[in-house]
């Protein structure tokens, strides 16, 4: 059984990590008017956005497709060999073809153009060959200048599927903010798995609630405030007045600070160390609103209030949500 050493292989895997590493940023450099040429013939496209690819490249192209579906842009793959022997009776003359390939010059592809130009389809090519057959008989030619692949003997290809995959993720990515394609449009083609419980589910499905859903007086002394917090192993509690409306958030964090700056505080009312300004969600609010609300400040929360018509319903807290790998 050969071995090879710890040193040897952090080189090598290193080196490949850098070698693909690059083609992303050469193909990022190559860049221009050819790129917006593709995104006009994507968004003016009025039919299918087929891809098609040989060996290594059509594995990319199937999952670039993927990503082109999932963003709003109705994309498939289409087996060459297969186009050739029926398939291409898909093809209409308002659909798009984009075409993968390295050299550009694969033969089951290239057998396909005058098939595909006689049905009067454009063709988008993504090819590191400006000046190969598929680039010839392409209407927009999407270049990713790669010549050293990561395999040593430079042939597998590794750097050059790499930088393409980038550039069809780029190109879905540019079109999903140009056709405005926002979270409610994305919950409808991922029903299921986690992306689909964070965009479908709500708020109240994941919530504190109930005899879980830590709750406090403002009036209470804080000792008993403490009591709560640490009984339910929330973190926190909403903070309601006499007549059960929410009034603010109480934290580990605001007890910690008002220790710091006086040791005696556990007779203190609650209401004098509470936050009474806090951030809050409704119970029929999206998970996916409610961990954007936590995140997308300079300081995450880690938990938040539910509230609906006035009163603290439930709580959501981080750890929860990371349980159910949300």
């Amino acid at each position: 059984m050969r071995k090879i050493s710890e040193s040897a292989a952090k080189k090598e895997i290193e080196r490949t990590l850098k070698i693909e590493a690059d083609a992303i940023l050469k193909a990022r450099k190559s860049v221009g008017p050819e790129y917006f040429k593709a995104l006009s013939l994507l968004l003016g496209c009025k039919g299918k956005v087929i891809f098609m690819g040989v060996g290594k490249s059509g594995l990319i192209a199937q999952k670039i497709a993927a990503t082109f579906s999932s963003t709003g842009t109705p994309g498939m793959f289409l087996d060459p060999t297969e186009a050739k022997h029926g398939g291409i009776g898909f093809i209409q003359k308002q659909d798009l073809i984009v075409c993968l390939g390295k050299s550009g010059e694969s033969e089951e592809l290239n057998e396909l153009l005058p098939a595909l130009k006689s049905l009067g389809v454009s063709i988008i090519a993504i090819t590191a060959n400006a000046s190969s057959t598929l680039a010839r008989n392409s209407k927009a030619v999407v270049i990713t200048p790669i010549r050293e692949e990561a395999c040593p003997l430079n042939l597998a290809p590794t750097a050059s599927t790499t930088a393409a995959l980038a550039v069809g993720d780029a190109l879905a990515i540019a079109l999903m903010k140009a056709r405005n394609f926002g979270p409610k449009s994305f919950a409808q083609n991922h029903p299921a798995g986690r992306i689909g419980k964070r965009l479908h589910g709500l708020v109240k499905d994941v919530m504190r609630s109930g005899d879980a859903n830590p709750v406090v007086y403002a009036e209470w002394p804080l000792r008993r405030a403490l009591v709560e917090i640490t009984r339910l192993q929330a973190g926190a509690a909403s903070v309601r007045d006499l007549h059960g409306n929410f009034v603010g958030l109480i934290t580990d964090y605001d007890i910690r600070i008002a220790l710091e700056k006086k040791k005696d505080i556990l007779d203190l009312p609650v209401r004098k160390i509470m936050n009474s300004r806090p951030t809050f969600v409704s119970s029929d609010s999206s998970i996916f609103k409610a961990i954007a609300v936590m995140e997308n400040r300079r300081n995450p929360f880690n938990v938040l209030p539910v509230v609906d018509k006035g009163r603290p319903v439930g709580l959501i807290q981080v750890h929860d949500l990371r349980a159910r790998g949300l």
